[in-house]
C-alpha cells in the first residue's frame, strides 16, 4: 500500500485550492460572480465527502457508482462552474461594451 493515497492526496490538495481562492480574493481583480462561483467548489467537496461516505455505509458501494448520491454531488460543482463563466462572462461584456 502507498503511503500517498487517494484520500490523502484529496485532502492535501485542498491546501493550495484555499491558497488559490486567498489570492483571487486578495487581488480584488476576480469577478464577483466568479469568485462566489470558486468558493461553491468548496461546498461541492463539502457536499461529496458526507456522500462518499453515505454510499460506503449504507450501499457498500463507491459513490461514483451510486447514481443518486453521485449526481447530486456533482449538481454542485456544475453550479459552482455555471458561477464561474457567468462572473467571467459578465466581467468581459462590460468591458467590450461601448461607454454609453
Amino acid at each position: 500500500m502507498s503511503f500517498f493515497s487517494k484520500d490523502l492526496l484529496f485532502a492535501l490538495s485542498l491546501f493550495p485550492y484555499l491558497g488559490f481562492l486567498w489570492f483571487l480574493t486578495q487581488s480584488g481583480q476576480t469577478p464577483r460572480l466568479a469568485l462566489i462561483g470558486f468558493y461553491m467548489t468548496l461546498l461541492f467537496v463539502a457536499v461529496t465527502i458526507p456522500a462518499g461516505i453515505v454510499a460506503k455505509v449504507v450501499y457498500g458501494n463507491e459513490l461514483a457508482n451510486v447514481d443518486w448520491l453521485h449526481g447530486g454531488a456533482e449538481f454542485f460543482l456544475t453550479l459552482a462552474n455555471i458561477f464561474v463563466v457567468l462572473g467571467f462572462r459578465q466581467a468581459i461584456t462590460q468591458l467590450t461594451s461601448p461607454p454609453h
